[in-house]
């Protein structure tokens, strides 16, 4: 299962089925689980924890130092869940002492070719990254975003659940939930409904959820007042909820 040719540091815990392909190095405490298949020419350095029933494609760098003049060798940690496709030529960072001390990968999450993530992102499950989207530093994309293909996240951004970025965009602010973000810089064009229908949102669902967008961006109110027309529009909805609360939380303000 593991090729002649790969380099596996002794300390290394990983799990007896796993198959590591030609030229691969995995270094020191990396731990990977059960069912994963490393390809030819991967690199994982540790301290890396990889799950179960991952798939790593070739010539991928998994787990090396952040690319953060203020790091100096601590021991921080990168954490990968289960069934996660990471396609060619992905680089994932370490984290920083700076924040969290880990960066941090879900589960059941599609990372095509070159995608970057830099040090202390947490990214949810079920996510797609197409390809060459790249994360800077300290960014939170939430479960059911779909990046498209070079999609660039400034750092400290969030990106809500169920949202999408068209090709090219450029997010210096929060993306909320649901919403369709396209351009450099990005500019909001609509509900990702299409989306949401996919993932079993109702007609009524979908429907709270474009008058919310409405409200926020189409009637002229201010970032609060929208806020509270949606409360007060819609009280005990968790899909209005969602969204409120998200872009309360918003330290870099939304896209507007």
């Amino acid at each position: 299962m593991i090729h002649p040719t790969a380099i596996i540091d002794p300390s290394a815990n990983i799990a007896v089925d796993v198959t590591v392909g030609a030229y691969s190095v995995i270094g020191a405490d990396v731990t990977i689980g059960a069912g994963c298949k490393i390809g030819p020419h991967v690199v994982i350095e540790g301290p890396t924890i990889i799950g179960e029933e991952n798939e790593i494609y070739q010539f991928s760098s998994i787990g090396a130092a952040p690319q953060d003049k203020k790091y100096a060798g601590e021991p921080t940690e990168l954490i990968i869940g289960d069934r996660n496709l990471i396609r060619e030529n992905v680089t994932i960072n370490r984290g920083t002492t700076q924040d969290i001390g880990k960066t941090i990968v879900g589960n059941d999450n599609w990372i095509m070719a070159y995608v970057h993530i830099a040090h202390d992102c947490v990214v949810g499950n079920n996510t797609i990254f197409a390809n060459n989207a790249t994360l800077a530093g300290h960014v939170r994309v939430h479960d059911f975003a779909i990046l498209g293909g070079f999609t660039l996240v400034h750092q400290f951004c969030r990106v809500g659940k169920y949202s999408f970025t068209g090709m090219g965009t450029s997010l210096g602010k929060d993306l909320p939930p649901y919403i369709t973000a396209h351009g450099a810089p990005a500019l909001p064009r609509g509900i990702n409904s299409e989306g949401l229908k996919r993932n079993g949102f109702d007609a009524t669902s979908i429907s709270r959820i474009k008058q919310c967008y409405r409200m926020l961006y189409r009637q002229d109110l201010q970032f609060q007042q929208a806020l509270l027309k949606m409360e007060e529009t819609y009280p005990g909805s968790e899909e209005v909820e969602l969204l409120n609360k998200f872009c309360k939380r918003s330290e870099r303000g939304i896209i507007r």
